[in-house]
């Protein structure tokens, strides 16, 4: 293929680093959604990451990151520029003493989790099912089945966008509902480090196989999605809300609310991002006039 200006300056650049050009976003999203990204970087290494970003700042240009894009939701048009994937790119996991684990953002949830039973501790059981990275789930404190990543975690390395590290306790990650300090700052996670406590493996991943029962029972896992569609509102749940509605298996050409849960979006098979925000924005109209309760995306819009 013949590159543009851009991708040969950042080809020339980034010798070190893994690149594709004009790369589908689709293949990278769990919504199948998304055009092309101009350059995406699949660095290996916190140090390939540092050069990175000190490459974009010298080409003017503000990279985009992304973990396992689980919960993102690529326009159809693509994006220019860069996309920085860390998924499986920074890797490793390590015990530490006194029950801690420390995770590279790259290794994805579920991962981490198995990786923790397996030593014998317990903690991490909600996260077995939640498909997205270590530095996803922190940036938006992940949570499920009344777990979530503030209740585990001791701290965040994060990088900033001058390369430099910077270590954050998690008492000062202002971590909230679908939410972390994060969100306010262009720091990237790196690692984290989750404290744990010991309990048998056999009793651990009991735990974790009930949940993952209970996720096949009720959730959409068989079509691509985003996982929870809109946030948790005050005075209700979103599922409960959008059921009451009226509003399971409401369709917007191939995007449509589950029918088999009305929490999530599913994409039936060749929905566009235009498709999944009509059907966003028209379900959140609904239920505000049938109940008054206004309902927010959970799902990352790009």
């Amino acid at each position: 293929m013949e590159l543009n200006s851009f991708q040969e300056k950042a080809a020339q650049e980034l010798p070190q680093i893994k690149l594709r050009f004009s790369e589908p976003l689709s293949k990278h999203t769990s919504f199948r959604i998304g055009g092309p990204a101009e350059v995406m970087a699949f660095p290996n290494s916190a140090e390939k990451l540092a050069h990175i970003l000190k490459v974009s700042k010298e080409l003017d240009i503000k990279p985009v990151i992304l973990g396992a894009g689980t919960n993102v939701l690529a326009p159809d048009e693509g994006v220019g520029g860069l996309v920085v994937c860390l998924k499986d790119g920074l890797n490793g996991m390590e015990v530490l003493e006194d029950g801690r684990i420390q995770v590279m953002s790259g290794v994805t949830m579920t991962r981490a989790a198995v990786f923790a039973a397996n030593q014998g501790l317990a903690g991490m059981e909600f996260a077995h099912g939640i498909p997205g990275t270590v530095g996803g789930g922190v940036y938006m404190n992940a949570g499920a089945y009344g777990g979530e990543i503030s209740q585990i975690c001791e701290s965040v390395t994060v990088m900033q966008m001058d390369g430099t590290l910077r270590t954050i306790p998690g008492t000062q990650m202002d971590f909230g509902y679908r939410h972390s300090i994060l969100e306010e700052t262009d720091g990237i996670v790196i690692s984290a480090v989750f404290r744990l406590c010991e309990d048998s493996i056999q009793a651990i991943k009991g735990r974790m196989k009930e949940l993952q029962a209970k996720r096949s029972a009720s959730q959409p896992l068989d079509l691509p999605s985003a996982g929870s569609a809109f946030k948790r509102p005050v005075g209700g749940y979103a599922a409960a809300l959008i059921d009451e509605a009226g509003l399971k298996g409401f369709q917007v050409g191939s995007a449509a609310i589950s029918s088999k849960h009305a929490g999530f979006a599913v994409n039936l098979g060749g929905a566009t991002a235009e498709d999944v925000k009509n059907l966003l924005q028209q379900v959140s109209d609904r239920v505000f006039a049938a109940s008054g309760i206004r309902l927010e995306p959970e799902i990352r819009i790009w």
